[in-house]
């Protein structure tokens, strides 16, 4: 029984997820870019997949990417000024 359990256990260990060659080079130059830029970047090339279906290999993954880049760069930038006149939060 030791063996069969190995065999099992190794069977279904899970794979490292490596991203596509294809799609570093574009997710890595878009992580660079500002929000207005990016968004244009992941509007052309969801545009470009909705006419022609698969015309770029992989695009799906590049567009999920992308749209985790758009949703970082969304963040609220506080400034210093405004975080010293909020009201402290009363305690609990």
């Amino acid at each position: 029984m030791g063996c069969f359990d190995c065999a099992v256990r190794a069977s279904i260990a899970p794979m490292p997820l490596e991203k596509p060659k294809e799609a570093n080079w574009l997710v890595a130059y878009a992580s660079s870019l500002r929000f207005p830029y990016l968004f244009a970047l992941t509007l052309f090339v969801f545009l470009v997949d909705l006419a022609i279906p698969d015309l770029i290999p992989l695009v799906d993954e590049i567009l999920l990417g992308l749209g985790a880049l758009l949703l970082g760069s969304r963040r609220k930038k506080r400034h210093p000024d405004q975080a010293e006149n909020q009201p402290e939060a009363p305690p609990h």
